[in-house]
This record gives C-alpha cells, structure tokens and sequence, in this order.
C-alpha cells in the first residue's frame, strides 16, 4: 500500500484546501473586503474547494500526469495570491501593523497553500513501506550527500548579492547621517517619527543599522545557504541537531515567499521606471520634493529586488531539485 510521500502530500493539501475555503466563505458572508474586493471571498473558496478535491483524489487514486497538472495549476493562483506577503512581514516588524489584517491572513493562508501544491505537485514516485516502487525488488533510497550547486547557479547567486550593494550603501549612508539624491539621513529619520516606525526601527536607526540592511543581509545569507552544501545540513553550533539534514520546508518556504514577491516586484517596477526615465509618464513623488530624487532613489530599489529576486528564484529552483530525492 502506498505510505508517506504521495498520500501525506495529499492529506495536507486537502486539509489546507478545507480551511482555505472556509476562509474564503467566512469573507463573503461577513462582507469583508479582500484586496479591495468584496467578491473575491467566492473566489478564494473555489479555489480551496479544488484544492481539498485534488488532494483527496492524491489520497485515494495514485499519482498521475493530469492529476500533478491540476495541482500545479492550483499552485498558480495560490502563489499569485501571497504577492506581498513579504512586504507585510517587514512593514509588522518594524511599523508594528499591517494595512489589512484580512489581506495579510489571505497572504499567508496562499503562501502556505502554495508551498503545499507544489510539494505535492513535484513529489517523486510514491514510498511504499519506506521504500520507492522504482520496481518489483526496490531498496530503501538514503538521502543525497549534501552538494552544492551547479556553477551557473552560484554564479547567479553572486549576482544577486552584489546587486544588493547599491542598496545598502544608500540606507547606509542616511543611516550614518549622509545624504543621497539630495535627502539627508535627518530627513529620512524625520520621515520614520511622521509614519509611524517602531522603536525597534528607529532606535536600529540611531545606532547606524537600518532595519531593511538587516534584512539584506538575512536574504544573502539564505540565498547562499541554497546553493551551497553548508545550506543542506544543520552546523555545528546547533548541538542537539549538527550534522542532521534540514527540512527542505524550512529555508523553501522563505525562499519562495521572497522570490515571488521580489522578482515580480523588482522586474515590473524596472519597466515602470524605464518608461519615467524616457518621459513616458511621470513617476509619483510621494513624500520626495523632485522627480529626480524619486528616480535615483527608486533605481537603486528595484534594481536590486530584481537582481536578488531573480537570483533568489533560481537558487530556490536548484535547491528544490537537489533536495528532491
């Protein structure tokens, strides 16, 4: 009978397909808007109610193309749905609220969801008794040696770390009280008191660490913790598990949540900054006193979210297939 693998990915997706759906359901009856949309409750509850399909039918009939198929299209619109979710957790860190507690639920539920159809989606040949029905005398399969990625992909990681430089130097330099495109570190600090950051955020400011640096600094430690052998397996300094292989949920659930709000965010907002640059229309301001200012500023942004999404996407990729096995 087939055990673990197949069966218990369906069991999940099926179990987050339910409360997916209730969510969904709760939304519409009670009124309440997602993403500015009142209706988009139903939609969230058909697409909670396939997934419980699919993951049921993964329960009952063993794994087939069309099947996989479907749980990979519902895949789709669950990641679609988390867009964001990473914007929510920085801005709950350090501004210490959301700007829709409803929206940020919907965010993590689809993150989750997401995460749970591909895995199910992409699951190997099914584990029966322990072992893979490679063939009528298949043997128990060990796990792969902890190994670092393809060249290419490393390469790529680099990318996305060097790209991250622009960045940190400009919240660097308004952190040490500098100026770029013009505005001061004392403006940018005024700005943080006027919209409402933390404590944490502008005391980490006071002490010359902006809080996005921090940030930057844990995504390059994750990017290469994908794409390197070191990243596969716990080190030395966690006694009770050193040496023992990591989930593979634990650093792919914020790598996927990063590459999918990032990348999009980044590669999107370069054409939207190219097309300002060009005179095709006008960048929005804000806060900011000149166009000028809003394009510097704004350039060094998005170029290195796109950079490290994109780097990010690849290494996840890479991971998700060397850690499949």
């Amino acid at each position: 009978m087939v055990k673990h693998g197949w069966v218990r990915d369906g069991r999940a997706v099926a179990g987050w397909g339910v409360g997916y759906a209730g969510f969904g359901v709760g939304c519409a009856l009670s009124g309440t808007a997602l993403l500015g949309a009142s209706w988009l409750g139903w939609v969230v509850a058909g697409v909670g109610l396939a997934a419980a399909g699919a993951g049921w039918a993964a329960v009952r009939l063993r794994p087939s193309a069309g099947l996989r198929w479907v749980l990979w299209g519902l895949c789709g619109p669950a990641a679609v749905a988390a867009w964001g979710l990473l914007m929510d957790v920085v801005t709950l860190l350090f501004g210490q609220r959301v700007d829709s507690v409803p929206d940020t639920v919907h965010r993590v539920l689809a993150a989750v969801g997401a995460v749970l159809l591909a895995g199910a989606a992409g699951a190997r040949r099914p584990v029966v008794d322990g072992a893979e029905t490679a063939g009528p005398a298949a043997a128990p399969v060990p796990p792969a040696a902890p190994s670092a990625a393809p060249a290419a992909v490393q390469l790529a990681a680099w990318a996305g770390t060097l790209a991250f430089v622009p960045y940190v130097v400009m919240k660097l330099i308004w952190a040490f009280g500098g100026s770029f495109a013009g505005i001061s570190g004392d403006q940018m600090y005024a700005d943080y008191v006027r919209n409402g950051s933390s404590g944490l955020w502008l005391a980490l400011e006071r002490w010359g660490l902006d809080g996005t640096v921090l940030l930057a600094m844990i995504g390059v430690f994750l990017l290469w913790g994908l794409v390197r052998p070191w990243g596969l397996v716990f080190p030395r300094w966690t006694l009770p598990l050193r040496g023992r292989r990591v989930p593979r949920w634990l650093p792919l659930t914020p790598a996927l949540i990063g590459a999918a709000t990032l990348a999009p965010y980044g590669l999107v907002g370069i054409g939207y900054l190219a097309l300002c640059t060009t005179g095709v229309t006008q960048i929005r301001t804000g806060a900011l006193a000149t166009a000028g200012q809003a394009l510097q500023i704004s350039w060094v942004g998005m170029f290195s979210f796109a950079g490290y999404g994109v780097a990010l996407v690849v290494a996840a990729r890479s991971y998700w297939r060397r850690t499949a096995a």
